[in-house]
């Protein structure tokens, strides 16, 4: 409840953006820890949503698990849909840990 109320939930979003995989694997579960009635909309905005979206799609198995969980448990299917139809006229301002660029490393966002 402190972090929910201390406005902690945007520090632990803004760690799906860091570098470091085990940071990255950590903030997502802690945003399914996080999750609530109360805590919902603030916790699966379509910025997150889009995010886990990419993270569907990791080569690591731990990463894509968690977020497919996160995707399946935690978003409606309209929400899951809107992401995804976004994602596929913008680009995602939340990148992959850098573990995870694709071969040839054009997927990567620009700083």
């Amino acid at each position: 409840d402190y972090i929910l109320e201390a406005g902690g939930v945007s520090a632990v979003v803004n760690c799906l953006a860091s570098a470091n995989e085990e940071t990255v694997l950590s903030a997502v579960t802690t945003l399914m820890y996080l999750f609530t009635p109360q805590s919902r909309q603030e916790i699966t905005t379509l910025p997150v949503i889009e995010c886990m979206l990419r993270f569907s799609l990791s080569n690591n198995t731990r990463l894509k698990n968690l977020a497919t969980i996160f995707l399946e448990d935690y978003c409606s299917p309209f929400q899951v849909e809107q992401a995804r139809s976004l994602t596929r006229h913008t680009a995602v301002g939340i990148p992959l840990p850098k573990d995870e660029c694709s071969p040839g490393g054009s997927q990567q966002d620009p700083p």
